[in-house]
This record gives C-alpha cells, structure tokens and sequence, in this order.
C-alpha cells in the first residue's frame, strides 16, 4: 500500500503506527448525519489560519437526475442556511480531508447533505468537468468565496435514491432542465455557482 494510506484490513502493513490515525478504517472518512470530523482535520483556528495563506483544495458536486437513457433531465441544487443567518441556493461542496481520496470526499459531502439513501452513482474517473478558482477578493474571478482562495475540482453525480436533507440543507430542490425555469434556477446561484451548473450541463450534452 501507499505510504501513510489509510490501510484496509489485512493489508501487509496495517498493524504500522501512523500516530492519531491508528485505528482509523476508510468508513471513517465516509460519513453522514453528523457534525465530526474524522481525525487529524485542523482545528477551526487552525483552518482560519490555513485558509489565510494557502488555496484550498475543494470538491463542487452538480447532483442530477438521468433518464433511462443516461441523459441529464434534472439539475439539483441545495437551499442551505449561511453563516449570518440568509438562505442561499448552491452545490454540494467540502474540502478534501487529510487522508481522504477524491471519491471518498464526493461520497462524505453527498451523504452529509442529501443523506445515507441518496445512492448517488459515483464517476467512474477522477477527472473532473471543470476547475473552479474561487478568490477572496471580487473581480478576480467569475468565483468568489471571502473565507478564502478554493480550487474546486466540479464533478457531475446522478443521483438515484431519496434526498433527506441533513445538516444545514434546508432543502433539496430540482429543476428540469427543459423548464422555462431553469435560467431563473441558476440566476438565484450566487459566488459562480449558477456557472458551474451551465458547464455541467454543456459537458452533459444537454442543449446539444
């Protein structure tokens, strides 16, 4: 295995210290419905910090629903609850943990907003659909984030099951993508995020 990998039982070295990760198991980076972190994360103080002088790397998932045909015919997004108290329209987002693959940063962010039934059909490849560069500072970009500099790989994920909108999801709202609507849809999606949704879609084929 890879040095410092979180092991998998039985592997050859899996009985080696890695210091507060002993005993941690890949399941423990994939979890919904709580509020932890799996261990060696950074503090809230030591994020502030490290989001002060370092990009940090994020994944934005574009939650869909395909037709039997695997063609997009619905675009999701959250209405989530801000710091200061507003409701916002966005995407499902988080970083990716110390000791935490890309596909296990999709499946913990999906599961922590759209629940453990939301069985999203995870893509097959890493490469993402687009990059997003969100900056502190407006005018920058096209995406903006004040807590700080965020590289955003965007993944587009079908969603085949039951949303239950968790931690501060207030709900999960979905829009054809053939509606009259969906301009209004997106428009409501502020900090770039409503454009990352219209990549998604063009990457989809959709309007093709």
């Amino acid at each position: 295995m890879l040095n410092d990998e979180v092991p998998d039982e039985g592997d050859f070295d899996a009985g080696r210290r890695r210091g507060e990760f002993d005993g941690i198991t890949p399941e423990d980076f994939v979890r919904g419905g709580d509020d932890d972190n799996p261990p060696g994360w950074l503090s809230p103080h030591d994020i502030d910090e490290a989001r002060a002088r370092l990009p940090i790397i994020y994944i934005e998932v574009v939650p869909v629903r395909i037709n039997d045909f695997g063609s997009i015919c619905e675009v999701g997004s959250l209405l989530r609850v801000r710091d200061d108290g507003s409701v916002e329209r966005t995407l499902i987002a988080g970083r990716v943990l110390c000791h935490e693959t890309i596909r296990e940063t999709i499946a913990r962010n999906i599961a922590k907003d759209l629940g453990n039934l939301a069985l999203p059909i995870m893509p097959m490849g890493l490469q993402p659909f687009t990059v997003a560069e969100f900056f502190p500072t407006p005018g920058i970009s096209e995406f903006y984030d004040p807590r700080q500099h965020a590289i955003a790989l965007c993944y587009v994920v079908p969603i085949s099951g039951d949303c239950k909108p968790l931690d501060r999801t207030l709900d999960v709202e979905w829009c054809d993508v053939e509606s009259e609507q969906l301009d209004t849809f997106l428009n409501q999606m502020a900090d770039g995020h409503g454009q990352i949704v219209r990549r998604a879609l063009s990457w989809g084929g959709v309007g093709n």
